[in-house]
């Protein structure tokens, strides 16, 4: 299997976790990278590589309404085309209502939503055509299981693409291409000060915070054989994370 994991931009991501955990199991990687250090990608890159398997990076800015095609593109270049896609790709700014605007909701719009849901499409097609089965996860926040504030924008993207999910898994299922879904719930990916890690900590069952290799796991099981009978749910992997 060759993965495509959007959004690799530091250590501490999901994204990140994904591909050290997907290579970890001897599988191909493609990640694509955006506003990080290239030396970071590259040095990246190379430890991955430690292990045996092939690794490639793209540059893709997913704000750039071309980048779906700019990526396709790119990866018929590669000598690989990826048999999974993780859309981890994502954009989130603190916008409450007073502070909402349509150049904040179009920022949203094009990472959450309109990049990651043509370059599924685009890759479901390619694995159509050659009667190839594919694996698709996408990234929720669990914004239909209680509101978070501040984050308009944000949460109303990330509820497109719980819809998306749904009805791309009943249109792809047919040919044997799983569309599914992973909400990670709150994670420590290096936004977290000591004092919210914290705070948040006591919300969860679990009695700590989630790190990006809990949600790697969730990602990792749905991309595998063991997944074949699940299509368009969503995994709340979040610690039993109370929202009251």
């Amino acid at each position: 299997m060759t993965t495509l994991v959007t959004g690799v931009s530091h250590d501490q991501g999901i994204g990140a976790a994904v591909c050290r955990l997907l290579a970890e199991r001897g599988e191909n990687i493609i990640f694509t990278t955006w506003g990080s250090d290239i030396d970071w990608a590259a040095e990246f890159k190379l430890h991955l590589e430690n292990r045996g398997i092939e690794i490639y990076y793209i540059e893709a800015d997913f704000s750039n309404p071309g980048a779906p095609d700019e990526l396709i593109d790119q990866l018929n270049e590669l000598p690989l085309f990826p048999t999974a896609l993780v859309n981890n790709a994502a954009y989130s700014a603190n916008d409450s209502y007073e502070r909402l605007n349509g150049e904040s909701l179009d920022e949203h719009y094009y990472v959450n939503m309109r990049t990651p849901f043509l370059l599924s499409t685009k890759i479901a097609q390619r694995w159509i055509d050659f009667g190839i089965s594919g694996k698709i996860v996408n990234l929720t926040s669990g914004q239909d299981l209680g509101p978070m504030v501040n984050e308009i924008a944000y949460v109303s993207t990330k509820a497109a693409v719980r819809a998306f999910t749904e009805s791309l898994a009943a249109e792809l299922a047919p040919y044997d291409i799983n569309v599914n879904a992973v909400n990670p719930g709150p994670t420590n990916t290096g936004w977290m000060d000591p004092a919210m890690e914290k705070e948040l900590s006591k919300k969860f069952s679990k009695g700590r915070i989630g790190q990006p290799e809990d949600a790697a796991k969730a990602i990792a099981f749905l991309l595998s054989d063991e997944s074949d009978w699940i299509v368009g749910q969503v995994i709340h992997s979040e610690g039993g994370f109370l929202r009251s």
